[in-house]
């Protein structure tokens, strides 16, 4: 019997044997760190098709945990239609417990962060930025991995240094920048800004650094619209902003069991989709 390691917020992890994982992408969706009741119809295999044409893109920079994402090459017990286009069979890493997160832009809590006193996660930033603009450089901002239901952490570089030291600390950050500058530009030619987000890398049995997770969906990162892109507002997006801006604006409380309206799913499965076909150059199916 295969054993289920974890049920995350998202991602169901099987424990294939010592050294493979099964990574499966649920239709679940949370926001500000609540499972939300709702699913999103074919979110699961539109984050692993996504993640897995961006792992293969950067693979001239690091490798990747990915041993094949073909159902036929699952446990039989795997091989079924409802593993298909959602699932990984991936190596078996030391995952390290940093959240890499990159921003190329100002939004979000760092710009609140910025309005309140200057700085975005401990970083100093030039004065007279305005909401959305593009920072002179990306920088990284690390953070923690929280429990569900629990909020992750900002931490500065130092930090990272005193718990993974110099020099592994060092090549996540600029592994991280590196990955996050060839993807930003891919994707500029596909019409998406990518404004900010997180990566999660651990240690193969040789203690060589990994890119594991997801890599740049829709759920770990903001993509905007760079034909409508203003500064000095928010951004239209293919990511589930909307659904965050949409609990902001009507009150909806994450925790509460009260299904999402049909047209808020069906307008974040359309963002989904719109994403991995602009990114993919490929049409969805079902």
């Amino acid at each position: 019997m295969i054993k289920k390691l974890s049920s995350g917020k998202v991602r169901e992890i099987y424990e294939i044997d010592g050294d493979k994982l099964l990574l499966v992408v649920s239709d679940r969706i949370s926001a500000f760190d609540y499972i939300l009741p709702s699913l999103i119809p074919n979110k699961g295999k539109l984050l692993n098709q996504i993640s897995a044409f961006w792992f293969d893109f950067v693979k001239d920079i690091i490798p990747n945990h990915i041993i094949s994402t073909n159902v036929k090459d699952f446990p039989a017990e795997f091989q079924k239609p409802e593993f298909e286009g959602r699932s990984m069979l991936v190596k078996k890493l030391k995952m390290l417990p940093v959240e890499c997160i990159v921003r190329g832009y100002i939004t979000g809590s760092g710009w609140k962060s910025y309005q309140a006193n200057g700085t975005v996660c401990g970083i100093t930033l030039p004065e007279g930025l305005q909401e959305s603009q593009k920072l002179p450089q990306a920088i990284f901002t690390p953070s923690t991995k929280a429990e569900i239901g629990e909020h992750d952490e900002n931490i500065s570089f130092e930090r990272v240094t005193e718990m993974l030291g110099l020099e592994l600390a060092t090549k996540l950050r600029d592994k991280t920048l590196e990955i996050y500058q060839k993807c930003t530009e891919y994707a500029s030619t596909k019409g998406i800004i990518i404004a900010d987000t997180k990566f999660e890398f651990g240690l193969d049995e040789n203690d060589q650094l990994v890119l594991a997770d997801e890599v740049l969906t829709p759920d770990s990162s903001r993509f905007w619209s760079a034909n409508d892109y203003e500064v000095g507002r928010s951004q239209n997006s293919f990511d589930k902003q909307y659904l965050r801006d949409w609990i902001k604006q009507t009150g909806y409380h994450p925790e509460n069991d009260t299904p999402i309206p049909e047209d808020v799913i069906q307008t974040t499965v359309h963002k989904y989709t719109e994403a991995f076909e602009l990114i993919t150059g490929k049409k969805f199916e079902t």
